[in-house]
């Protein structure tokens, strides 16, 4: 959703539920004519690069996958005019780490001067030294990914001093830009950071430079995250107390302030099965509504699967609305897939058995 909407809570309360309620029915209406289900990408994952300047436990950008891959200016600009040639506007822009791209500013200002909205997703390591240029660009809405505070942040990245960096970051692109720029944390809740304390301390990052949090839960299928040595950040059966006790503290920080938390208490709720039953959750998946770009030009309809070609040997123009797309979207739908519990928030709100559920 555009920063400018965001900023008008009763207008972005509206459309949400409105837009709820036609998912609702047309989810409801697929289990018995599936053919519903049709492709409508509203948004694009745009990978820049797979360099990266951290070494996170979790994740394996800037090592092993797809290693040295990077996006050039010529394909992206392509890539960006099609964009906007299907309506699809919002554009994140990812990694590896994308601060790390040299064209970057020029891919956001392009993007700005095709109507489209976009946003970048960081590790905030190097956004001191480079909002400047990016807000001059456009840019207006920034998650940073957050696994932690202090040393608990170092230990994860397995890198020095670096979360001093990113609050830094942060807190120059406050004192700058004030509230001009949406900033939100995208909080990975995985074993270590499933603690009172960890919520706490991020939650008082939150109020303190108000930046809304996104609760986002530790991947399983995601060809490249890992869950560590010897699975130190996947959760287990044993863990349910330890999740529960953290959704009460959720649930409870949301109450207080629900401007800074961006999941519902449906949501919320919903977590600790999501958790725990892993591929078992059986909740249609939306994500006929996105496409993914790999650094190597790969097009697929989600993070894990359904690839659809490589912009290296077609435009996205070209890989839109073909049969292998309307297929990908009804198998995505009825998770013909390693189902993961990618927009997992979304997909409880519009499948009604979980509306029941977690209501």
């Amino acid at each position: 959703m555009p920063p400018k909407l965001r900023r008008h809570s009763a207008v972005r309360k509206a459309a949400h539920a409105v837009e709820v309620s036609i998912d609702t029915l047309r989810h409801s209406v697929a289990t018995v004519l599936p053919q519903v289900i049709q492709p409508d990408p509203r948004e694009i994952y745009l990978t820049l690069t797979a360099n990266c300047n951290l070494r996170c436990i979790g994740c394996r950008y800037g090592r092993d996958f797809m290693p040295g891959a990077q996006l050039p200016w010529p394909i992206l600009n392509g890539l960006l005019e099609d964009c906007a040639a299907f309506g699809i506007k919002n554009v994140r822009l990812y990694g590896g780490e994308p601060l790390l791209h040299k064209d970057l500013p020029r891919i956001v200002e392009r993007a700005v001067s095709l109507g489209l909205h976009p946003w970048l997703t960081t590790n905030g390591i190097l956004l001191k030294d480079k909002i400047d240029a990016l807000y001059g660009a456009g840019l207006r809405a920034i998650s940073i990914g957050f696994y932690g505070t202090g040393e608990e942040y170092n230990d994860y990245v397995q890198r020095k001093e670096q979360y001093r960096k990113l609050e830094q970051s942060v807190e120059y692109v406050r004192d700058r830009y004030g509230m001009s720029v949406d900033m939100v944390l995208g909080w990975v809740l995985m074993r270590p950071t499933c603690t009172l304390d960890s919520i706490r301390e991020t939650w008082a990052f939150a109020e303190r430079f108000s930046t809304p949090i996104g609760v986002s839960l530790i991947h399983y299928s995601l060809p490249y995250f890992t869950e560590g040595p010897d699975g130190i950040l996947q959760f287990h059966a044993e863990d349910r107390p330890a999740i529960d006790a953290a959704v009460c503290e959720l649930i409870r920080l949301k109450q207080l302030r629900p401007e800074l938390i961006q999941q519902s208490l449906m949501a919320l709720r919903s977590i600790p099965d999501w958790l725990i039953k892993g591929p078992d959750m059986k909740v249609p998946c939306d994500r006929y509504r996105l496409l993914w770009i790999g650094a190597d030009g790969t097009v697929q309809l989600c993070y894990v699967t359904f690839k659809l070609g490589n912009l290296h040997e077609k435009r996205l123009a070209d890989l839109l609305f073909t049969e292998e797309h309307h297929r990908a979207a009804r198998d995505a739908y009825a998770l013909r897939c390693p189902n993961c519990h990618c927009s997992y928030h979304k997909r409880v709100e519009i499948h009604v058995p979980s509306r029941l559920k977690y209501s």
